[in-house]
């Protein structure tokens, strides 16, 4: 697909409300480490639960599961109730033997937990690794705002796009997730052999976003910015057909959510429908904001997936395809 110019070269802005330099960066995690693996939206299914666990365990990592991580309550869309998931959550993010939280599956339910978790309390825990996408799209943006930690937009165990029903991992997801953890200088750039321009241009910002329905729903929420100053937004999603990709992104323009964003990355669309309608439906929505956009990165619902940090400073090209963080996403 041809590119288009922006409309005018972005001007560098002020750094969004929640994100920038100043987000503390967990360190990066060793052999041996402790990891928890929680389920704050929907059930997981426990076969594919402990296979994912077991690939975590094969890199080395001590994995314990949360105690209702595996609950399930009626109509069934919930993994357990809301405030057993939070206390999960919360019990593994003040755990100093806790190196990562990692998130089980996405689904539904992650925004219920935001009125149960104790802030206060978190806030003094040592910033560590949180790890998920999709419904945790909503975790992720209570972490930059109530804590100021950046976070991981990547696989979860109990997902098909991690761990086949046989429990074999993907490869490109694996290794790609071993190097982001264990080695995050090694994972300064993200390419993919469908990333292509849809607004050609350079831009400098933090990223931020995720799951384009968790971004619409959050909208008039206290965790959502209340616009993308200094960003590079990251969008994708799922079973989102391009008429309700095209309303949701209206919502947030009309909203403001776009203001002053550096540039975006659009990521995978899985069962959105035409790619060449998804892509139509991005560059004429995003084209008139006049910085650069970015489409085709392997991070979302799709394989191999990326993992890509949230809140971290980053250099988007779009014309070579490519993001690259400035430095380290953890420390």
């Amino acid at each position: 697909m041809d590119s288009v110019s922006p409309v005018a070269a972005p001007v560098a802005p002020e750094p969004a409300p929640g994100a920038g330099p100043g987000l503390r960066r967990p360190r990066r995690l060793r052999r041996g480490d402790r990891v928890a693996v929680v389920s704050p939206c929907s059930p997981a299914d426990p076969e594919r639960l402990r296979a994912g666990c077991a690939v975590l365990g094969g890199l080395g990592l001590d994995v314990v599961v949360g105690e209702h991580a595996l609950d399930e309550i009626a109509p069934g869309h919930l993994a357990g109730t809301d405030r057993d998931r939070a206390r999960d959550l919360e019990r593994a993010w003040r755990d100093p033997d806790i190196a990562a939280v990692v998130c089980a599956r996405g689904g539904y339910g992650a925004t219920r937990l935001l009125d149960h978790l104790r802030w206060d309390l978190m806030a003094e825990a040592e910033p560590k690794i949180l790890l998920g996408s999709s419904d945790v799209t909503a975790l992720h943006q209570a972490f930059a705002t109530r804590l100021g930690v950046a976070t991981l937009f990547g696989p979860m165990p109990a997902t098909a796009g991690f761990v086949t029903a046989a429990g074999v991992p993907d490869d490109g997801t694996l290794a790609h997730l071993r190097t982001a953890l264990f080695a995050p200088e090694d994972a300064l750039v993200f390419a993919s052999p469908r990333a292509h321009c849809l607004v050609a241009g350079r831009a400098r910002g933090v990223t931020t976003g995720g799951t384009l329905t968790l971004l619409a729903a959050a909208v008039g929420c206290p965790e959502s910015a209340p616009t993308a100053t200094g960003a590079i937004v990251l969008l994708e999603d799922t079973g989102e057909q391009p008429y309700r990709i095209d309303r949701m992104l209206t919502q947030l323009l009309r909203a403001g959510r776009f203001a002053g964003a550096a540039g975006v990355v659009a990521g995978t669309w899985t069962d959105c429908g035409p790619a060449d309608r998804v892509a139509a439906v991005l560059r004429e929505r995003l084209a008139h904001l006049g910085v650069p956009v970015l489409a085709g990165l392997d991070f979302g619902h799709g394989r191999p997936q990326l993992t890509v940090p949230l809140g971290v400073e980053a250099e988007l090209d779009a014309g070579a395809g490519t993001l690259t963080l400035t430095s380290a996403a953890l420390r």
